[in-house]
């Protein structure tokens, strides 16, 4: 069995299957058919859970990750492989300095795991990785899953963060995602295969000092719901993943990063902007953010499972979301409840 029990997967089908039921609940209880309501319920809870276990088989299926430098996407390769997978790892240094990655993979010496340069802001890059994938995929074997793991983050006010800053970030996490999907999407239409793009937790609620990130991640899971819409018809599966936070265990962010980017935000800012934040109060946001630097789960695993369960289950679920409890209620709040709550308990 390539996935195993998830009991974060059961409780999260168990609550889809109570929002629907309490929409339904109250002409059942208008008629005081208590009983009734229980058993309905929890025979679609049943069906509803069971329908997780159904598997495909890896054999014949390949998959394409982007960014498998290091984090997510590095774990998820080796993951992959051992499942059985045909794994094609976009690295970003595949060549060169800073390849620590992609020599990781390279290491293996399996002729199921080919590390491919991919740059996904690059367009001829993109080109080059099809053509590469098509000659290697042997003779009745599919390019079954795309994972669009590549992505960049960073921080600061609206009015610390340079427009080259963010259309940076928005090449990379929305283009260069845009990219690689289109180019890629001919292929999956013939193997009737997945799309699994992970976003976060801030695509369902913002934060101070992330705007730039944040947008892009709204804008992904906006493109996402399209596309799931338009593959139906093919038999394509499009699934989101929305983990909490993970910064420990990806090191998205290091002190020497935001110290990196905190000088690069200071040199460029606006001169009134500057006499109007001040020295004092840009450097406790930056010391702030520092303190998130080791922060969160530094245990990937529960990511590693929504990556899989989205590219193995028959019947995938729409959204995934690998977060703990804090995170988990916390995005609850922001989406179930008046925004002003949401505000008061975390924004301030």
């Amino acid at each position: 069995m390539l996935w195993t029990w998830d009991k974060t997967d059961a409780v999260v089908r168990c609550g889809l299957v109570s929002a629907v039921l309490t929409v339904a609940a109250r002409a059942v209880i208008s008629s005081c058919c208590w009983s009734s309501f229980f058993i309905l319920w929890g025979a679609l809870a049943t069906l509803y859970v069971i329908s997780a276990f159904p598997q495909v088989s890896t054999k014949g299926r390949a998959v394409l990750i982007t960014g498998c430098d290091s984090g997510f996407g590095l774990h998820l390769a080796l993951h992959l492989h051992k499942l059985g997978f045909r794994v094609f790892a976009g690295c970003l240094q595949a060549d060169g300095r800073g390849r620590a990655g992609a020599e990781s993979l390279q290491k293996l010496k399996s002729d199921r795991l080919h590390v491919v340069q991919l740059d996904v802001t690059s367009q001829a890059q993109v080109d080059k990785a099809v053509k590469e994938v098509k000659k290697i995929l042997p003779d009745g074997e599919v390019l079954w899953g795309l994972v669009n793991n590549a992505g960049w983050a960073t921080y600061g006010d609206v009015e610390w963060v340079s427009l080259d800053t963010v259309r940076r970030i928005v090449d990379v996490n929305v283009l260069g995602l845009i990219a690689v999907t289109k180019a890629f999407l001919p292929l999956l239409r013939r193997s009737k295969g997945r799309v699994v793009t992970i976003t976060s937790g801030l695509a369902r609620m913002a934060v101070p000092m992330r705007s730039s990130y944040v947008l892009t991640k709204y804008a992904t899971e906006g493109f996402c719901d399209c596309l799931r819409y338009e593959m139906r018809s093919w038999g394509v599966h499009v699934s989101i993943i929305e983990p909490g936070n993970f910064i420990a265990g990806t090191s998205i962010f290091t002190e020497a990063s935001i110290r990196e980017m905190a000088a690069k935000m200071w040199e460029s800012m606006d001169p009134e902007v500057k006499a109007d934040y001040g020295r004092e109060r840009f450097e406790a946001r930056v010391q702030l953010m520092k303190s998130y630097s080791n922060s969160g789960d530094t245990d990937v695993t529960p990511v590693l499972n929504a990556f899989t369960e989205g590219l193995v289950q028959r019947w995938p679920q729409v959204r995934y979301n690998p977060m703990n409890v804090y995170f988990r209620t916390r995005v609850f709040i922001a989406t179930h409840l008046p925004e002003c709550i949401y505000e008061k308990i975390y924004v301030g």
